[in-house]
């Protein structure tokens, strides 16, 4: 393939590029293979790629770059929570996380984020398609909550996000998750968005007094949207203020 000239550079960096983006987080090993360039070719692909600001390396490895700002701590009684920029390696904590959260039944939104995240194996994306981004509370180097918002890159659609949010148990009534709520918020004011959306079945009560907490109202209401243990159960959609 080092045989190819240069016309072909431009196809052959987006494919490295969105290798490295299906798989989440790539050595530079495993891309020579899967690529089968020639190693200084690719070396000066990766350079370029992260260079531009669209792969960033982390302990020898690549990944997607998104700027979605620092880590902040912030000391809440007899713990320290930071509020930072999710990392590949974090997947394992945010998807056992979501599965917690989920186990009711009753946050169907997230359940499918952990779904998609089981499917792809990756974390973040920022393509044609869609860009998602996932800020992360964590305890004593542990994941304890997250915060997602998936943005479609759409003209009709890319002033809006769907945002999930969740804390394992022990964590929650401390105001981590309004801290996750307030970085999403921010971040999305920073990328111009205008609108932030959820939606929950109206038995997650819990969910739906948390956003009326923060701010959010209710757009609407789809009966019968969803049905649990065989009942149909209301669709509550809610929209956040920015």
């Amino acid at each position: 393939m080092d045989s190819l000239g240069p016309v072909d550079l431009e196809a052959e960096r987006q494919r490295v590029y969105e290798y490295v983006e299906r798989h989440g987080r790539v050595s530079r090993d495993e891309l020579q293979t899967a690529m089968e360039y020639e190693s200084r070719r690719l070396g000066h692909h990766l350079s370029m790629l992260t260079r531009d600001g669209y792969l960033e390396r982390h302990d020898g490895a690549f990944e997607i770059a998104l700027d979605t700002g620092d880590e902040e701590e912030y000391e809440l009684g007899e713990f320290t929570a930071t509020i930072r920029p999710a990392r590949q390696d974090d997947i394992g904590g945010i998807v056992g996380t979501i599965r917690q959260v989920v186990e009711a039944g009753t946050y169907i939104e997230a359940e499918s984020v952990a779904q998609q995240l089981d499917y792809e194996g990756s974390l973040l994306r920022h393509n044609e398609f869609e860009s998602r981004v996932f800020f992360v509370a964590e305890v004593e180097d542990d994941v304890v909550g997250w915060v997602h918002l998936d943005v479609p890159e759409l003209d009709k659609l890319d002033h809006t996000a769907e945002v999930t949010i969740g804390l394992v148990e022990e964590y929650r009534g401390n105001g981590i998750g309004r801290l996750l709520i307030e970085r999403a918020l921010a971040w999305a004011r920073e990328e111009g968005l205008t609108k932030l959306y959820n939606n929950f079945p109206a038995t997650n009560t819990a969910a739906i007094e948390f956003f009326e907490a923060c701010g959010a109202a209710v757009e609407a209401v789809r009966e019968g949207h969803y049905r649990i243990d065989g009942d149909p159960v209301d669709e509550v959609m809610m929209e956040l203020p920015l």
